[in-house]
């Protein structure tokens, strides 16, 4: 039980109906989960709109209703008298609701957050890592899944719904957490998912044309406001100093600023930079320097590798962790599907990644043909049901920068796998790359591996972290690294010598 007035305390409102007094049981904005005595907050989503459920939630026992729309009431409902509460926006008072819901979790913690296109997901994991080798306990939010503590909660949003998030901040300060480190989307600024209390640490990745288009965002420039909304509401920003469009991210900031990448103006400085490759490892060394000095070792390979682990240096030195207590977390950083290295031989690399769309296939197939591979071999298929243009555009970058193509299913859904392989052989098409298509995705890693040859890489790429392939609206157990394990035995019976 909460007091509902207290609950309103940081809020604008105007009272339309009633007194707010007493108390509620809960807190929705789901008009399937209203209980007798509950709050009532009517979002307006892309595919419903809470303020057509008013009356329904009322008579099933919602004792206050906030609106940013009037409502009409069914003269049932209206007979039951609910407190009615005007705001100017929903879902900015669900985020502040919320908060006060849960005594404010965030003002106990110290909450990170990382925003930017590409980079805050391992990020974030190399953060979590490094503070936990110093002592801290750390709850993560992110992409692939919250933690707490022990429990794992797989992901529906990069950035949940702002009652998930502080429900999130309540259990994590419960389990012994002292430190958070989350994903922020655009769609999670957007959204106001993240208000209702302010970051300690704000950290901008970099930003490329992402995420345009209906329900989304209406342009780049709309895109890049979205992003700059973090540092707005954080005490301190890292921001990365080579991005073309860091000033767009930085305008109107109010908070203090340091920053890091290979700039001469860096604060936090990589230079000589050392591209790894041993027998089955790709990895990155470079020398660090400002902020922190020495000389950093990472398991991942690429540059982006290098802004990756800058960031997560950045993020720790601000606390107090020292960069020889850093890296031992910074060697070994991995993270499920992020370029995340499977050994299965010293003659030849092979890696799983989430690559699913052109922009991150092209990054990654160009970072890994820096490392001079005997040949770069890229398998992948696309989802069903989704944008022919996607399975056009990745076909034709695989064809630019791959070696061979073997072209295979994604989550094919309801679509038929080879009407999917044909479209991405359109794209294909426009190269010289070759290719072979082989439809079942266990069948085409065997091929891979078998006709491996010394110093090839292999990338699978677009299932990532998922464990999982949708067919026909059901989803049957699927992990690649299981996958990798039983093909290497199988051709080992019969005669194949990693």
């Amino acid at each position: 039980m909460k007091d509902v007035k207290q609950l309103f305390e940081k809020l604008d409102y105007e009272l339309k109906q009633g007194e707010l007094s007493g108390e509620i049981t809960s807190l929705t904005s789901d008009s399937r989960k209203v209980e007798e005595g509950c709050l009532y907050i009517c979002i307006k989503g892309a595919s419903f709109d809470g303020h057509s459920a008013a009356s329904e939630v009322v008579e099933k026992g919602a004792k206050v209703l906030v609106i940013q729309d009037d409502v009409e009431l069914s003269d049932d409902a209206r007979a039951l008298n609910p407190v009615i509460v005007k705001v100017n926006d929903t879902r900015e008072a669900q985020a502040y609701l919320s908060a006060a819901y849960f005594d404010y979790p965030a003002d106990k913690l110290q909450v990170i957050g990382i925003t930017g296109t590409k980079g805050k997901t391992t990020t974030t994991y190399m953060v979590k890592s490094i503070l936990e080798g110093v002592g801290y306990k750390v709850g993560l939010i992110g992409t692939i899944e919250a933690i707490i503590g022990e429990e794992r909660i797989p992901a529906a949003n990069t950035t949940p719904e702002s009652y998930t998030i502080q429900e999130y901040f309540k259990r994590m300060l419960d389990a012994g957490c002292t430190h958070v480190v989350m994903e922020v989307s655009s769609q999670g600024l957007m959204m106001h998912r993240v208000d209702g209390f302010t970051f300690d640490v704000g950290i901008f990745t970099n930003i490329e044309p992402d995420h345009i288009g209906p329900n989304e965002h209406e342009s780049f420039e709309d895109y890049m406001e979205c992003k700059s909304r973090l540092f707005k509401k954080c005490k301190m920003g890292i921001v990365n100093a080579d991005d073309p469009h860091l000033a767009n991210i930085i305008e109107g900031h109010t908070c203090q600023l340091m920053s890091y990448g290979f700039a001469e103006n860096a604060d936090l400085r990589a230079d000589n930079v050392t591209l790894v490759h041993k027998p089955g490892y790709l990895g990155v060394q470079y020398d660090v320097s400002g902020a922190v000095n020495g000389e950093v070792e990472v398991d991942v390979p690429g540059k982006f590798s290098v802004y990756n682990s800058l960031t997560a240096i950045a993020i720790c030195h601000y606390y107090n962790v020292s960069l020889e207590d850093m890296a031992p977390a910074l060697k070994n950083a991995k993270v499920k599907g992020r370029i995340e290295m499977i050994h299965v031989s010293d003659r030849f690399t092979l890696m799983i990644d989430y690559a699913h769309n052109a922009m991150s296939l092209e990054s990654l197939l160009t970072t890994m043909k820096d490392y001079r591979p005997g040949r770069l071999i890229c398998l992948f298929g696309c989802g069903g049901n989704r944008s022919k243009l996607r399975r056009y555009e990745m076909g034709e970058v695989s064809g630019r920068f791959a070696d061979l193509t073997i072209i295979t299913s994604d989550n094919p859904r309801f679509e038929e796998p080879q009407a999917i392989i044909d479209d991405i052989k359109t794209g294909i098409a426009k190269t010289t790359g070759e290719y072979v298509e082989i439809v079942d995705r266990r069948e085409a890693i065997k091929y891979a591996i078998k006709h491996a040859m010394e110093k090839d890489i292999i990338v699978l790429a677009g299932k990532g972290h998922e464990d999982y392939q949708e067919i026909k609206g059901k989803k049957y157990p699927m992990d690649e690294r299981v996958l990798v394990a039983e093909v290497v035995e199988e051709l080992k019976a019969e005669g194949w010598e990693a």
